[in-house]
């Protein structure tokens, strides 16, 4: 009988036990129901939470650097818009140029002055040859030395206008002279390539008119592929950075080089960051264009999609730097004006920060997704489905609830 009345108690310890836990667990589970949002993980904020955090309503203020942004629907209008506008131009910076006007001797040329004599024993001729050549470089006054003509202005003078100089000066003292000026090396039109290019000069521009690949050519080229280059053109106190690659595709981004300009290429390999409910989310890293443009479809790709059972689509999100130009395109200047009298501000690139959001759910998105390009350093972010939020509490508070389940069936056998 003691034993009977032994196990009798044990077993009814067991289920006070097993009750106990399992109102624990309950009560655990109704807390967690009540501050679901704070204690559910996420991989980032909601669509809405998004949407609401903009300009339009309240603006999103990150602790101490309070940036505010505009958030902007994707059509085919922004798309063309960002297209069109969204990359820099050497052309609206220098402007289409062309072949530079005739070109002049400067200080520090060196020339070869042939001068002819039709007699035969005369200043510059001899019974052996009619001619004598003269190696002149030009001094910093502008001016250089010839036999018998005495100190000749060059500086500022074409070859056809220092031959003529030269002619007139030695008419009275040799016999017929005729005159050829050449240039040997024309220092005084030389630009600076430096940088990934094959052989970092400076590259003599001679008198005809050399575009920016030519002489990244003469330069020997560029080490990298184009469209993993970037090219700086300084020209006093301008300077303009563009992907290489769009100028090979803009021919008039091709603009003539000027003396004294300087040419400077980066390898920057172009890349961009998928966060949220990607499946490539959780690798990290950048993820290369390996190619010269791509498109947010074909960045949605690279990055393993959409997840199904977690992403909004709803909820595709580009996050940029957007030049001034296209802001205003597509927003409009009076929106643009408010958002800069709120306090958006540039970056050291002269950009500002925006947002664009695309719904997948709209089949013409799958067309407009091809012509809306990603630019280099873009964050792509596919926000979570709000659903997953309970998906992901019952599968916080299965585990608990299945341990409770556990005592209580042991508690009964």
């Amino acid at each position: 009988m003691s034993e009977m009345r032994q196990a009798v108690m044990t077993t009814t310890r067991v289920n006070v036990v097993a009750k106990i836990a399992l109102s624990a667990f309950t009560a655990l589970a109704v807390v967690m129901v009540a501050g679901c949002s704070s204690v559910v993980p996420s991989d980032g904020p909601t669509a809405s939470e998004i949407q609401r955090s903009s300009s339009g309503d309240k603006a999103y203020e990150i602790p101490q650097t309070k940036i505010k942004f505009d958030v902007v629907q994707v059509d085919q209008r922004v798309a063309n818009s960002v297209t069109q506008l969204g990359q820099p131009s050497l052309v609206k910076t220098f402007g289409v140029g062309g072949a530079p006007g005739t070109p002049v001797i400067g200080v520090g040329d060196e020339l070869q002055v042939t001068i002819y004599e039709a007699g035969p024993d005369g200043l510059f001729s001899t019974a052996n040859s009619k001619a004598t050549n003269v190696p002149v470089v030009v001094q910093p006054d502008g001016h250089g030395q010839i036999p018998y003509a005495g100190s000749v202005l060059f500086a500022g003078k074409t070859l056809e206008g220092a031959r003529q100089e030269i002619a007139n000066a030695l008419k009275a003292k040799a016999v017929e002279p005729d005159v050829i000026v050449n240039m040997t090396k024309n220092f005084s039109r030389a630009v600076s390539v430096q940088g990934a290019v094959g052989n970092p000069q400076m590259v003599q521009l001679g008198l005809s008119g050399v575009p920016l690949t030519s002489a990244i050519a003469m330069a020997g080229g560029p080490k990298q592929q184009a469209y993993e280059t970037y090219v700086t053109l300084t020209r006093g106190k301008k300077s303009s950075t563009v992907l290489l690659q769009s100028v090979l595709d803009n021919p008039k981004d091709d603009v003539f080089i000027s003396p004294r300009d300087k040419i400077f290429l980066t390898y920057d390999p172009q890349t961009f960051t998928a966060l949220g409910s990607v499946g490539n989310a959780g690798k990290g890293g950048k993820i290369p264009f390996a190619a010269g443009s791509l498109s947010l479809v074909e960045a949605a790709a690279l990055a393993g999609g959409a997840r199904s059972d977690l992403a909004d689509p709803k909820g595709y999100f580009v996050f940029r730097y957007e030049y001034e130009p296209v802001y205003r395109q597509v927003i409009g200047d009076s929106r643009f004006n408010d958002l800069l009298a709120k306090g958006m501000m540039a970056n050291k690139d002269g950009r500002y920060p925006i947002v664009y959001r695309i719904d997948m759910t709209d089949p013409e998105s799958y067309i407009v997704t091809q012509s809306f390009p990603i630019r280099n350093r873009d964050v792509l972010y596919v926000s979570h489905h709000p659903s997953t939020d309970f998906t992901k509490f019952m599968t916080l508070i299965a585990a608990p609830l299945r341990m409770g389940r556990d005592v209580q069936y042991l508690a009964n056998h």
